[in-house]
């Protein structure tokens, strides 16, 4: 059994880094020129903060190219922590969870008619921890089945509405043995 693991998404893509480098670098001098003229009074406050609402704006769409959401897990002491990266910065703390039922696999329709496959950690007989996100099937249901291998749990495929099934895992094993995974 695997005392830690991480579940990730995966890395931005690098032309992405440049981009929100560059609108980094932006807010930075805006922030500047902001500091720089600032003057001690209500008139001067004022300005200071009309001349940060585009240093906001170009913060949020750096960090929108560089944010990514991780989710790790330490199963030895029962804890799970997402944290959402922007480059080198992580956020997050760590939730104690006892009481594991099972991980489940289903999708979700987006705005343009594909599906997205969510991965969840069900405990304490209808809570949910929502730990990864993925428009690939086979991607998905891999990670449900790993993490339900190492807590020792149950995989539910919830991925046709009305029509939810208990994965048999032995034969899964031998699918991924084999490497004929569908």
């Amino acid at each position: 059994m695997i005392s830690n693991s991480i579940i990730s998404e995966s890395p931005r893509p690098i032309w992405q880094i440049p981009i929100a480098a560059l609108f980094f670098t932006a807010a930075t001098f805006i922030l500047l020129f902001a500091l720089y003229g600032i003057q001690l009074s209500e008139e001067g406050f004022i300005l200071f903060l009309h001349r940060l609402e585009p240093c906001i704006i170009l913060i949020s769409f750096g960090i929108g190219f560089t944010l990514t959401k991780s989710i790790h897990i330490d199963i030895v002491n029962s804890r799970f922590r997402p944290t959402y990266n922007i480059g080198p910065i992580k956020f997050g703390s760590w939730q104690t969870i006892k009481n594991y039922q099972y991980v489940s696999v289903f999708h979700q329709p987006t705005v343009g008619g594909d599906y997205i496959f969510e991965v969840n950690l069900w405990y304490d007989n209808n809570k949910h921890f929502e730990l990864y996100e993925e428009d690939n099937y086979k991607e998905a249901f891999l990670i449900g089945y790993e993490l339900s291998e190492q807590l020792n749990i149950d995989l539910l495929d919830a991925t046709e509405p009305n029509n939810f099934k208990w994965i048999d895992k032995d034969e899964w094993k031998a699918k991924i043995a084999s490497g004929k995974i569908d």
